[in-house]
């Protein structure tokens, strides 16, 4: 892949809900291996945009390149097709399964007589929670009988599995106590080095300045600007979501 082209590209990206502007003229490059925060108040349009991306709403106007092809993005399952994957605040986890059936949850393996294969589907799990570090009793572990932390890593371990491209993350912390953030924190930072492209919502300014390379900021559904992190600090990006000087 060349480092140089975006795997996102959104353009003048718009969108209505009948008289309602929720986002205006929303432009942002996303490259691999690069971590964008997306900020703003409650209401500013963040998590509309996360839709957008992932095929939940279609944008009124404006279009959606990934890696140079333009694309209509009609669904979720579209989004996936083309590399990207979401973990929402309310993670969408099968609580009553096991971590390596959520991991592959449908989308599970099977052998060639059509029955399950587990024993891949365990490997591939235990190799890749140990890689990113998720701290799991097992792969065989219940999702219920896990701590939020270790849930969240679940989460975001099964988007590294299945994501090519892209994987967006909505406050992927924000239940959780501080040395769980700081474990959940740890996994983002490791997507890196796996060349996949991160745009994460967070309220968390810390958060943002610890894990960004970029930050992005909305204000009422409008692109207020794009900030180097390096060369930004918290009382800009905050005047630029309050809109107070």
């Amino acid at each position: 892949m060349n480092a140089s082209a975006p795997v996102l590209e959104l353009k003048d990206i718009k969108k209505n809900f009948d008289a309602v502007v929720a986002i205006e003229n929303f432009s942002l490059e996303i490259y691999p291996g690069e971590i964008v925060a997306l900020v703003g108040d409650n209401g500013a349009g963040k998590s509309t945009l996360i839709k957008i991306i992932s095929g939940v709403y279609a944008p009124s106007s404006g279009t959606i390149t990934i890696e140079g092809d333009t694309v209509a993005m009609s669904s979720a399952t579209m989004a996936r097709s083309h590399g990207i994957e979401v973990v929402y605040q309310d993670l969408a986890l099968a609580d009553q399964q096991t971590v390596y059936m959520n991991m592959f949850l449908g989308r599970e393996l099977t052998n060639g007589i059509g029955l399950l294969d587990r024993k891949t589907m365990i490997a591939e799990t235990e190799k890749l929670v140990q890689e990113l570090d998720v701290r799991i009793p097992s792969a065989h572990a219940t999702i219920k009988d896990l701590s939020g932390g270790q849930r969240q890593g679940v989460a975001i371990a099964r988007a590294t599995r299945w994501a090519k491209k892209l994987i967006l993350l909505d406050e992927p912390t924000a239940a959780l106590g501080v040395a769980e953030t700081a474990k959940v924190e740890a996994i983002v930072q490791s997507l890196k080095s796996r060349n996949i492209g991160v745009l994460i919502i967070s309220h968390s300014l810390d958060q943002v300045f610890k894990l960004s390379d970029r930050i992005c900021v909305l204000r009422r559904g409008k692109q207020i600007g794009i900030r180097k992190t390096s060369e930004t600090d918290k009382n800009e990006i905050v005047s630029m979501i309050t809109g107070v000087q």
